[in-house]
């Protein structure tokens, strides 16, 4: 990165394990997009499989690629993703965390879960830059999410591209359920989310649960919600937003919409 410029912040949609091997419409958006970045130094993932107590900060040198899935198709469980870690960049992260008032704790034998590994398997499928990632706290207020994001996005200036890897809308009941028709709640959260997004209205999004039109049935709980707030704030005054729609919304509940903020135009 130049004095100029910063890494970029995502927040995505990283759908069911499927979506390594089913790319669908998101994963050639991530897939572009992953052909449009330079000077990448390294990628820091909040992902919603790796919940703590207190915050955690992956240092291991080489992760493992975890499969914390199961019932899926067998091909899913041969797929690696072997980029390296970061340990000095981790641990940067670490101290960030620590001085923003989060109590934080070092992981060196973590692997990466399928919220980092997936998304990142169409973005930057050669699996060289470095990714380490940051857990989310079980206790964690949508408050507190914006307010890891911020701490983490003096990073950005070092080149770390942060990544929140959620879910748009993530009913477990009902996308096993299955559907063939898009629901039209999914679609109305989407878009009052996307509106408030494109507004960069922090409060909305930070009450979300009493302000969004179906919150609750969109997120029956709250862990797929919260990496979007940790994007956000990691997103700062005049980074370009870029949404990628993902393909709307599959198995009629699952909104695959994706965002980026900072993208050099």
């Amino acid at each position: 990165m130049t004095a100029h410029t910063q890494a970029p912040v995502l927040f995505i949609s990283h759908g069911a394990p499927t979506f390594a091997i089913e790319p669908g419409v998101l994963g050639p958006q991530l897939r572009a997009l992953g052909q449009q970045l330079s000077g990448i130094k390294a990628v820091l993932v909040v992902s919603p499989h790796w919940q703590t107590r207190d915050v955690q900060v992956m240092t291991t040198p080489q992760p493992d690629t975890v499969h914390d899935f199961g019932g899926f198709p067998s091909a899913l469980y041969d797929l690696q993703y072997p980029a390296p870690g970061q340990p000095e960049l981790a641990l940067e992260a670490a101290r960030l965390l620590s001085d923003a008032g989060f109590s934080t704790g070092v992981d060196a034998r973590r692997g990466r879960d399928h919220g980092a590994w997936v998304p990142l398997y169409h973005l930057l499928p050669d699996a060289r830059v470095p990714v380490f990632q940051v857990s989310m706290p079980v206790a964690l207020t949508t408050e507190q999410a914006v307010a890891l994001g911020r701490a983490l996005a003096p990073l950005r200036a070092q080149g770390v591209m942060i990544i929140g890897s959620g879910s748009m809308t993530h009913n477990l009941y009902e996308f096993r359920q299955g559907s063939a028709q898009p629901q039209a709640y999914a679609q109305e959260f989407a878009a009052w989310v996307r509106a408030a997004v494109a507004a960069n209205a922090r409060m909305p999004l930070i009450n979300y649960r009493a302000e969004a039109p179906h919150a609750v049935r969109a997120h029956p709980t709250e862990e797929h919600f919260l990496p979007l707030l940790v994007a956000l704030g990691a997103q700062q005054e005049g980074d370009a937003l870029q949404v990628l729609d993902g393909g709307g919304i599959l198995h009629g509940m699952l909104s695959m919409e994706s965002y980026v903020w900072g993208m050099p135009q």
